[in-house]
């Protein structure tokens, strides 16, 4: 038979360097000990029978020497021992010894001490055997009528559990506690009889409600809360009610617990969709995100707000839009998180006659945050410099004042928010003509002040596709000759160059970074404002591919002025070049790429000029003129083009079209031979989000498969006891269901599995012991706790004794349970920027071969993703085609927080057709058991054989 598992209400936790108990030792202390040794041998007796293992012979030296003692702390712990104690016989009578127990707490429930009366009511609640409970009955009632009201809510417990439990033992229950709710005046007291009410008899919960409604507000913050179910629980099952309790649920709005607020505001947008109530709601939900100090608690609440605009319909569209400056109240918080979803939603819910005041809140908030000195304040910039662009999307109206605010971050030291405010400009530039002038203006006051190089390369290539006016184009030349001309006449001729920094990598090698691709600071950045020196300090003296498209974009200009302002332009490019051709010493001067683009571009503007040039100088001219507008505009109409904030939450919002599968052991609903009220119950707000809580993290497809796909064989076929198990992975815990089916005809006695693992793995509980009759089976559970994520070894054996033998005890061995590091990371999202500086950052590296017999690159990238887990962040455009080389980034993060980064190198000889995949996968971690992991997994993919389709060509 299989065995029930018991519930368990206290987790009690012992030391792992206990010495082993003396069984002897321990009676004697039992019984003859004093008070402080009788509570350390009841405390090793506690553990040694929640290790699984039975001490018969101290039952009755307990009830005996240890029961009859009036030291509290000796009734705490007697109260856990009678919980887990068995206390029925083999054959499932009740022991006698436990009606001594049992008279021993009628004589508790009378104690004139409130907490020993409350206690052992509290531990009554977790009794399940009813002749226990019976003789008990009077006593328990007779505590309602206690002065305590410790002693007269745990009372109300106890008559509820049972009542729920066992109906026949006091079927008055309901009449009792509502005539002791209508006399009660402590409010815990009649929470727990509400609450009792609520479950147990509705009507009678209905009356005593509809007798208060007015006085309501008066409750308490418990009561409340119980209260607000109610409502929601009557209104679901009878939708004519909502009229009578709606009223009481907007007055909850304003109590003073923001649980009870929170919890009525749900309940308020479940019950009607007028916009009147939502916008009620939502601006119960900014108040409470922007008073409560939790950075949790905010995140909940404005995801919440982000439910309430998608599941609103056309009420929310009406009712939220007004309070979309509201929500960038909680901008205030200092949490990055918080203030990312705050933008997100305020984005989500302005409407156009908002737009304006946005940009301008916005405005005030980037100005702040470049005064602030917080690790989080570039980030924030960045953040709000991405707002600003989706606000100028997809409002176009107020793209005017959104150009100025960003131009003031151009130069502020942050390359990502500068590298950000030089995508709306290229978008803007392109997007909106009759703003062009405007913003190219702005664009040449700023551009000065660049001095990264990143950001200065796209500040130039903006200036030169866009100057198609000689205004324009006088206008950058002539910014850019300022720049050039007055860095080279300030740089000294002669003395040490600054030594560039030599950093050691994860593998040993050394990297160069110049200290001129690091923005300045301190006195340095007021020296380097004045005449253009920040720009210019990133042309002369900078990276070499920044000076070579500083002569791209000259050369650019070149084609678009008269011949002698193209001269200058010219003149200029050969200065960079001759600077940085004499400083090749010193940072390395030219690479063969950089001169090479650099001639074909001054090529190309000394022949547009009439100034000579060769034979190949119309066609970079058309690369230069004409056909970088057609790439602009290809590259801008892509559908990603757009920034994100929360690109996760925007992928998980778009609706996906599943087929829907029904797994063979789904068990069939018939709604007609359901009872009533059975179908409302399926959509209970409570019911889902407390199945929510207790499923964990939804899995994969693994786990929508159902159980069976998870059956791992641990024994053979012809052992004496087979053994499988369906191991479940729920966030930090592992559940083993063992089955073990007894192949033999003799009786198996303390038949038990005995566990013990290798790795970030602890087992938190033990396997009880389990008696098999001929040909029987049963259930065993086992709870494994993950530390890390790593992978992981659970092994161990099946150990047994044959009844009426006199061979010592059997064994089996069990095959190892790998626990795969794929259960504990699960497939996200994160930027390019964020992605490069973590593969900066992380410090592990583990680089794997590829070895497999697959020969397309497409394919076996598929075949990684679902392996691993991971997600691809390189677009599917750029992997698209066949060249024979593929290239993309990979990233995961782990239910503990930890990030995973792959880059995957790849390549197939295109003139061998049948030639396998080649390449290696470079795995990046913060922790080297990760990185480890993940490698192993990949060598583990490889090997495995890959099955292809059979040839459907019949023999001849």
């Amino acid at each position: 038979m299989a065995v029930v598992e018991q519930p368990c209400y206290t987790l009690i936790n012992f030391p792992t360097d206990l010495e082993p108990c003396n069984e002897m030792q321990l009676k004697l202390d039992l019984e003859k000990g004093d008070t402080k040794k009788k509570i350390e041998a009841l405390k090793k007796t506690i553990g040694i029978i929640l290790s699984g293992e039975k001490i018969p012979g101290l039952l009755m030296i307990i009830i005996r020497f240890v029961l009859p003692l009036q030291d509290h702390m000796i009734k705490k712990l007697l109260l856990i021992f009678w919980e887990i104690v068995p206390k029925t016989s083999p054959d499932g009578k009740l022991l006698q010894e436990m009606i001594l127990v049992c008279d021993a707490y009628r004589k508790d429930l009378q104690h004139p001490n409130e907490f020993i009366r409350g206690s052992t009511l509290r531990f009554l609640c977790k009794l399940k055997e009813p002749e226990l409970l019976e003789p008990l009955m009077p006593a328990i009632r007779s505590c309602l009528e206690h002065r305590h009201s410790y002693v007269r809510r745990n009372a109300v417990l106890a008559i509820f559990t049972i009542y729920r439990n066992f109906e026949f033992l006091i079927p008055d229950a309901p009449e009792l506690v509502a005539n002791f709710l209508e006399t009660e005046q402590d409010m815990s007291c009649k929470r727990n009889a509400f609450l009792m009410l609520l479950h147990a008899d509705q009507e009678r919960a209905l009356t005593y409600l509809s007798s208060r409604l007015d006085n309501v507000h008066s409750f308490g913050d418990i009561l409340q809360l119980v209260i607000v179910e109610l409502i929601y629980k009557v209104c679901h099952t009878n939708p004519s009610e909502r009229s009578r309790f709606i009223r009481t649920v907007y007055g909850l709005l304003n109590a003073s617990s923001a649980a009870v607020r929170y919890e009525a505001a749900g309940t308020l947008v479940t019950l009607s969709n007028a916009p009147a109530a939502i916008k009620a709601a939502a601006a119960c939900y900014i108040d409470l995100v922007v008073k409560e100090s939790d950075n949790n608690v905010k995140l909940i609440v404005v995801g919440r707000l982000g439910a309430l605009r998608a599941e609103g319909g056309e009420g929310a569209a009406r009712a939220l839009p007004d309070l979309a400056m509201d929500v960038l109240r909680v901008l205030a918080s200092s949490d990055l998180d918080v203030r990312k979803h705050t933008l997100q939603l305020a984005l989500e819910l302005v409407s156009a006659r908002h737009a304006e005041e946005l940009v301008q809140v916005l405005r005030k908030e980037a100005a702040r945050a470049h005064s602030a000195d917080h690790d989080d304040a570039a980030k924030y910039r960045q953040l709000l410099v991405r707002a600003m662009h989706k606000a100028a999307l997809k409002f176009p109206e107020v793209a005017g004042s959104v150009a100025p605010a960003l131009l003031e971050l151009l130069g502020e030291g942050s390359e990502a928010a500068a590298h950000d405010v030089l995508l709306f400009l290229r978008h803007a530039l392109h997007a909106f003509p009759d703003l062009r002038d405007h913003i190219y203006q702005k664009l040449v006051e700023s551009v000065r002040s660049v001095r990264v190089g990143r950001p200065a390369r796209a500040a130039l290539w903006l200036l030169a596709q866009f100057a198609d006016t000689p205004g324009r184009a006088r206008a950058a030349l002539h910014v850019l000759a300022d720049v050039i001309e007055g860095a080279a006449d300030t740089q000294p001729e002669s003395g040490p160059a600054a030594a560039p920094r030599r950093l050691v990598t994860s593998d040993g090698t050394y990297a160069t970074q110049s200290a001129f691709n690091l923005p300045a600071s301190g006195a340095a950045e007021g020296g380097a404002a004045e005449g253009g020196a920040r720009l210019g300090g990133a042309l002369l003296e900078g990276e070499s591919f920044t000076a070579v498209c500083a002569c791209s974009a000259l050369a650019k200009l070149a084609l678009k002025l008269p011949r002698q302002e193209a001269a200058r332009a010219l003149h200029l490019a050969a200065v960079l070049l001759a600077r940085h051709k004499q400083n090749a010493g010193q940072r390395g001067g030219l690479t063969a790429d950089d001169m090479e683009h650099a001639a074909l571009c001054v090529q190309a503007g000394l022949a547009g000029a009439g100034l000579g040039g060769g034979a190949g100088g119309a066609d970079v001219r058309r690369a230069l003129l004409d056909a970088s507008d057609a790439a602009l505009a290809a590259l801008l109409a892509l559908p990603d083009r757009e920034p994100h904030l929360l690109e996760d939450v925007d992928k998980e919002r778009e609706p996906k079209r599943q087929e829907q599968k029904v797994e063979i052991e789904t068990g069939i609903t018939f709604s007609q031979l359901a009872g009533a009220g059975a179908s409302g119950s399926q959509h209970d707000m409570f019911e889902l989000a407390l199945n929510k809580a207790l499923q964990g993290r939804s899995g994969g497809e693994a786990i929508d498969r159902g159980k069976l796909c998870r059956v791992r064989q641990l024994t053979g076929c012809s052992d004496p006891v087979y053994a499988e198990a369906i191991v479940s992975v729920n966030q930090y815990d592992i559940v083993l269901d063992v089955l073990l089916v007894n192949q033999t005809d003799d009786t198996l006695q303390n038949c038990c599995v005995e566990l013990a693992t290798l790795g970030e793995l602890r087992l938190v509980e033990r396997a009880a012991e389990v008696v098999l009759a001929p040909r029987d089976f049963a259930s065993l559970r086992a709870h494994v706790k993950v530390a890390s994520t790593e992978n992981g070894v659970i092994f161990g054996n099946v150990v047994y004794e044959v009844t009426g033998a006199s061979m010592d005890r059997g064994v089996v061995v069990l095959n190892d349970i790998h626990i795969d590091i794929v259960d504990f990371i699960q497939p996200a999202h994160c930027s390019d920027a964020d992605f490069r500086q973590m593969w900066a950052e992380f410090e592990w590296e583990n680089k794997v071969s590829v070895n497999t017999n697959m020969t397309d690159l497409h394919e076996y990238l598929q075949h990684l993703l679902a392996s691993t887990n991971m997600k691809c962040l390189t677009p599917e455009k750029a992997l698209s085609g066949q060249c024979g080389f593929m290239a993309a980034n990979l990233y995961a993060r782990s239910i503990f927080g930890e990030d995973a980064l792959a880059n995957l190198s790849i390549e197939r000889p295109l003139h061998k057709p049948g030639a396998p995949v080649l390449g290696h996968v470079r795995i990046r971690a913060k922790t080297q058991g990760m990185a480890l992991s993940l490698g192993d997994k990949i060598n583990m993919m490889q090997k495995a054989s890959h099955q292809k389709p059979a040839d459907p060509t019949p023999a001849a």
